[in-house]
């Protein structure tokens, strides 16, 4: 696609991942939405659009709530075009760390509001602990994975064309027993793009027959991992633990961190991520305008089905 320039905005389309795809690689920060995979397969939930303004950088749109904002995934505007892009939309979301460490002071000296947005936090957890389990902290999570290993034969297959039937047929059945949508149509589409969308992952059989999935992706230059999707059969007690340790085992070891995404306010998600022990956070922030010093966005409801890298913590400890 031809991204516009700005004031104007194209609605994303999967023809643009050659223009954003090289760009959003490159982040250092490990934002799990800032990946041309994440921005496109969510692109019908928050409405994204994408400009690119005068000095090149990339500027994406979207609502939530009734309101409207944007991101600067790639690189920071003027201060002028800055100030022109916050009369336009109701809030900046997202701001990395890194964009925080260099502009906050310069921000908030011309009036800016900046808040953390801890419901929106990427959970980063060490690859090595989540693959290894060892230690008295993990010992409900390693008793999980045992207990299945010792009952089940299950294999685990590198993901690739030949592998996407299996894995629509596992999530099928895992709408079927949950009765809701949740991101069922975001990972529809990861599966059936993955390769386009530059997505990764492993298929999981037992006696042959497909009763898992997860795709995800390198961030961050190739130091994190971000699992998008995982879905598994409930049949099978353990499996999500399984998942997690077995992919996380599968990983090259370049990867120093897994990178499971955010818990969107919901307490008991963040109590059960919290059970994984993360080593950190990829903090996100909000800026406000000085005129709407009152609002603060509220964070998207929580589904009633873990959404896309949370599955597992839905499951017994």
């Amino acid at each position: 696609m031809h991204i516009p320039t700005y004031p104007e905005f194209a609605p994303l389309d999967l023809d643009a991942r050659d223009e954003l795809y090289p760009a959003l690689n490159l982040l250092p920060d490990g934002i799990s939405e800032f990946s041309f995979a994440a921005l496109y397969l969510f692109r019908r939930t928050y409405g994204y659009q994408v400009s690119k303004l005068p000095d090149g950088n990339l500027v994406i749109s979207g609502h939530l709530k009734g309101k409207v904002f944007f991101y600067l995934p790639c690189c920071f505007p003027s201060l002028k075009q800055f100030d022109e892009l916050m009369l336009r939309f109701d809030y900046m979301r997202h701001l990395s760390e890194s964009q925080a460490r260099q502009h906050r002071i310069e921000l908030e000296a011309r009036g800016y509001f900046i808040r953390e947005d801890r419901d929106n936090f990427d959970y980063l957890y060490s690859r090595e602990a989540l693959a290894t389990l060892n230690g008295r902290a993990y010992h409900k999570k390693r008793n999980l994975v045992n207990g299945f290993v010792n009952t089940y034969s299950c294999e685990q297959r590198p993901f690739n064309r030949s592998r996407v039937p299996d894995a629509l047929a596992v999530l099928e059945e895992w709408r079927a027993s949950k009765g809701v949508e949740g991101d069922y149509g975001a990972a529809r589409e990861a599966l059936e793009h993955f390769d386009v969308l530059g997505l990764r992952g492993a298929v999981y059989y037992i006696d042959n027959g497909p009763v898992g999935w997860c795709l995800g992706e390198p961030l961050a230059k190739g130091k994190m991992f971000a699992v998008h999707f995982e879905k598994a059969s409930d049949r099978f007690k353990g499996i999500y633990q399984f998942i997690n340790q077995a992919f996380a085992e599968s990983l090259p070891k370049h990867y120093q961190y897994i990178n499971r995404e955010q818990d969107l306010g919901d307490l008991g998600l963040r109590q059960a991520k919290m059970t994984y022990r993360p080593v950190g956070f990829v903090k996100k922030y909000i800026v406000v305008h000085p005129d709407r010093a009152n609002f603060m966005p509220a964070p998207p409801e929580a589904p009633a089905e873990c959404g896309p890298g949370t599955i597992h913590e839905c499951q017994d400890d």
